[in-house]
């Protein structure tokens, strides 16, 4: 487009320039009076150049206090929005069991994020159920690592095997009954360090296991999109998040999940060992983001 700029005593001797430099076709784009006459901005297509038409874009939809109160990322918010919490949800995300067979489970994560407690609670619902596990505590590096995953093993008289290295994880895996299913505590993972990446990714490799990211919830949602992008990479496919019985906001358990595509599969509820994990579905989960709203 060209445009020109015209200053003129009067807008009649402005608007004659014009239409004299650009043609009748100019389109008259601004107009101020300044001091001693008049300013017109106008334009004209050039004859070669393509008529570019933007699409429009989709109106926004209104987004209601529920969803608002949950600092959801907009683009997720706005999915969600469109239907009713629980089909929303359902439409949006996927509801998995965990993948506890054929290989073991591989309860990866940030430090903190209660990946022992989570691997306390799954190796007493398998006991009880008649499959009890074998325990592996596959972190070396920090002290006293162990121990947490050590007592629980002793109350509830299942074996543990303590591998830091990825050949002693493959042997020690390589050594339960067939059919067992198996707990691997991995390690809390930076997943943005270089060092701790490659860690964790040679452990998981001498698993051979699926990784599933233990995250706690009430994190900053982009934080939360970031790190499970970050897991992704490492393998997990899989979202557990911890601590929905504190958190208030669930933006960042949504925002993990939709932002690496992870499937959701329990969420821990509770300290308690024997019941502190809850299945996670669509109308679970609505009725959870739900409670304590006020709607």
């Amino acid at each position: 487009m060209r445009l020109r700029t015209i200053r003129a005593a009067r807008m009649a001797d402005a608007m004659a320039t014009l239409r004299a430099e650009l043609g009748e076709e100019a389109v008259i784009l601004a107009t101020r009076r300044i001091a001693g006459g008049v300013e017109v901005t106008a334009g004209h297509e050039a004859e070669d150049e393509p008529l570019v038409i933007a699409p429009e874009a989709a109106p926004e939809i209104a987004l209601p206090p529920l969803l608002r109160r949950h600092n959801l990322p907009a683009a997720l918010a706005q999915r969600l929005a469109g239907a009713p919490l629980p089909k929303a949800l359902a439409q949006e995300f996927r509801f998995v069991p965990l993948p506890l067979d054929p290989g073991p489970l591989l309860l990866s994560g940030p430090p903190g994020g209660g990946k022992t407690l989570s691997c306390a609670k799954l190796a007493t619902r398998l006991l009880l159920a008649g499959t009890p596990p074998l325990l592996v505590s596959a972190d070396g590096r920090r002290a006293g690592a162990a121990e947490q995953l050590a007592a629980f093993a002793r109350v509830l008289s299942l074996p543990l095997a303590i591998a830091a290295t990825p050949g002693a994880l493959a042997k020690a895996l390589a050594r339960r009954a067939p059919g067992q299913p198996a707990l691997v505590d991995m390690p809390g993972c930076d997943p943005f360090d270089d060092a701790g990446a490659r860690r964790h990714a040679a452990l998981a490799e001498a698993a051979r296991g699926a990784a599933v990211l233990v995250l706690p919830a009430g994190l900053d949602a982009e934080e939360a999109g970031e790190t499970a992008r970050a897991f992704h990479l490492l393998g997990c496919r899989h979202l557990l998040p911890t601590r929905l019985d504190a958190a208030r906001r669930l933006g960042s358990v949504l925002a993990a999940a939709a932002a690496a595509d992870l499937a959701l599969t329990e969420a821990g509820t509770g300290p308690e060992v024997a019941a502190g994990l809850a299945r996670l579905d669509a109308a679970w989960l609505a009725r959870r983001m739900t409670e304590g709203s006020g709607t």
